[in-house]
């Protein structure tokens, strides 16, 4: 199993000179199985742009491209590349999507293929010479048709309905948490305020350390955790809670929680230039810091090569 990061940004796309180093598109990752000759995409960001152009000069000599796109969910900065996707423009080319229904009304067809409407963008959906399949998905298992693949879900803590995704493969685990935010307790508020409730405030504890429980169990034992880490502490708590996304140190902790063997950091603060970044990992991903643990930030184009693991 190989991964390959094609877009490592939050939020919005920041090409320019002060990225270079760490990439400034959106999420998009690959997954490949050399064995299976398959393919795995999750996320269509501003990244998948350039995987779809290497797809095209690498794989199409080879016959028709035939690939599974997995969505975490349909904010802006994770589907923003799909109209700009090569292969859906070709005769032959097979694509299953998976992905949250946002609601009824809302499907993951309706707001992802929905950008290639004219109001958007100059070619409409159904002029698309690609034969796609959207498959709305929901916690648990996904079936794959695949007895040496499992594919589960979990839902994540963001403003929208969102998936992590736990790949296992051959005794290979490889795991997706963005994005999202830490659990906590929604009831405290505070001695002063007359309205606290003691017993609402215990309980709500408990519930934040079951949900907290629950997602290192997700990813526990993973050989790679791709985990959401686009702020600070410090930034977090000062400015940030509520938004959907974890402190760069909360990642760390739980990932060590989980007897993670791998971390890579990941969607990365579009304000955060590679000398912020450098800084960063100088600061938080060292062994004292880090334990066992091989924590680093994500750099597009970075392979790994998670078979070497094994």
């Amino acid at each position: 199993m190989k991964i390959k990061f094609w877009g490592v940004r939050g939020s919005i796309a920041c090409p320019g000179p002060d990225t270079i180093k760490y990439g400034g598109n959106t999420s998009c990752i690959e997954i490949r199985l050399q064995e299976l000759e398959k393919r795995f995409i999750i996320d269509a960001g501003s990244g998948i742009r350039e995987l779809g152009n290497f797809m095209l000069k690498n794989d199409l000599p080879k016959g028709p491209i035939n690939s599974t796109i997995f969505f975490t969910h349909t904010h802006w900065d994770h589907i923003s590349g799909f109209p700009f996707f090569a292969p859906i423009y070709i005769p032959g080319t097979r694509l299953k999507i998976y992905g949250p229904d946002f609601s009824k009304k809302d499907t993951l067809k309706e707001v992802v293929g929905g950008q290639l409407t004219y109001k958007y963008f100059p070619v409409q959906h159904q002029e698309l010479a690609s034969d796609i399949e959207y498959i709305g998905l929901k916690q648990g298992k996904v079936d794959l048709a695949d007895e040496n693949l499992t594919v589960t879900t979990k839902y994540l803590n963001h403003p929208v309905l969102c998936l992590g995704y736990r790949f296992e493969y051959k005794g290979i685990i490889f795991c997706t948490a963005y994005d999202t935010e830490p659990f906590t307790n929604s009831f405290v508020t505070g001695p002063e305020d007359p309205s606290c409730n003691k017993k609402m405030v215990e309980e709500g504890e408990s519930i934040a350390e079951k949900k907290r429980a629950d997602m290192e169990k997700f990813f526990e034992n993973a050989d790679l955790l791709i985990h959401d880490a686009q702020y600070t502490k410090k930034e977090y708590l000062n400015s940030k809670k509520g938004w959907g996304h974890s402190p760069i140190e909360d990642a760390i902790s739980s990932a060590k929680n989980a007897n993670v063997k791998r971390l890579a950091l990941f969607h990365h603060e579009p304000l955060y230039t590679d000398s912020k970044l450098d800084k960063l990992s100088e600061t938080l991903c060292h062994k004292e810091y880090t334990g066992d643990m091989d924590v680093f930030f994500a750099k597009e184009g970075m392979e790994i090569d998670l078979t070497e693991n094994n």
